[in-house]
């Protein structure tokens, strides 16, 4: 994305827009690049902010669930947001959820997709191995109906990552918190609007993980996504964005 990210308070994002503010939380191997049909399309009507979340800076101690979701107290507070549309794939989605659960006040809608929480399969039930590129690229494959979305720059990308023993070893316990984590007797207390975009071939959170999603919690709207894995917002951001703009615009009567 042709963006300068923006470096104070200690935080890195981009923003750009006026409106109602969108906050996007990315995933565990999420890139700002992941939501650029996103953000081009909804800074049109929207303050739309991506923090980059500290996944590799943290103490490895620190490093879960719980303290992402402060971050996100900290950032909010920090940019003054008194209220926010959360919008999280796999990882990013759970970061918003365990927010909720604590300042359900300052949620003004959940926009969850692929998001862990209740069950996720890590990069298709294994970690890849370090040094083996083919085997990152397969595995990054997976996470989409189509394999070609998985680039040679999605590859490189996350090839860098698992080689690298400190990024290696926080990831693992990012995952391993996630899984510990599960949000299912929390979800029906979070009151407010829901949609729920999932790829209807989605193996890392399933099809099942959506319905159980829609099922618990109380005001949630459920949207399906044809040949689409565990990213609609990358693999079909034209039907993930149409689907989205519907939805506020019926929900908050508010163009999108």
């Amino acid at each position: 994305m042709d963006v300068s990210i923006i470096e104070e308070g200690g935080f890195s994002y981009i923003e750009e827009g006026e409106g109602e503010p969108i906050v996007v939380l990315h995933g565990l191997f999420g890139a700002l690049s992941n939501f650029k049909g996103v953000f081009e399309h909804f800074t049109k009507n929207f303050k739309v902010i991506i923090p980059m979340m500290p996944l590799y800076t943290m103490p490895i101690i620190d490093t879960n669930v719980k303290n992402l979701a402060r971050f996100l107290a900290d950032f909010m507070d920090f940019k003054k947001i008194e209220k926010a549309h959360l919008l999280g794939n796999s990882l990013g989605g759970h970061v918003a959820l365990v927010y909720a659960s604590k300042h359900l006040d300052r949620v003004k809608s959940l926009i969850l997709t692929g998001s862990s929480g209740l069950y996720e399969n890590t990069l298709g039930g294994s970690f890849p191995k370090r040094g083996n590129y083919d085997y990152v690229k397969e595995k990054v494959a997976v996470t989409f109906y189509d394999p070609k979305h998985a680039t040679k720059v999605l590859v490189d990308e996350c090839f860098d990552i698992v080689n690298d023993k400190g990024k290696t070893v926080r990831i693992i316990s990012l995952a391993k918190s996630a899984i510990r984590h599960n949000m299912a007797s929390e979800l029906p207390k979070m009151d407010v609007p829901a949609c729920l975009i999932w790829g209807r071939n989605d193996t890392i959170t399933p099809p099942d993980v959506a319905e159980e999603f829609a099922e618990l919690l109380p005001d949630a709207d459920l949207y399906w996504v044809d040949q689409c894995g565990h990213a609609p917002m990358m693999e079909q951001p034209i039907e993930f964005n149409t689907r989205l703009s519907k939805w506020l615009e019926e929900r908050f009567e508010v163009a999108a």
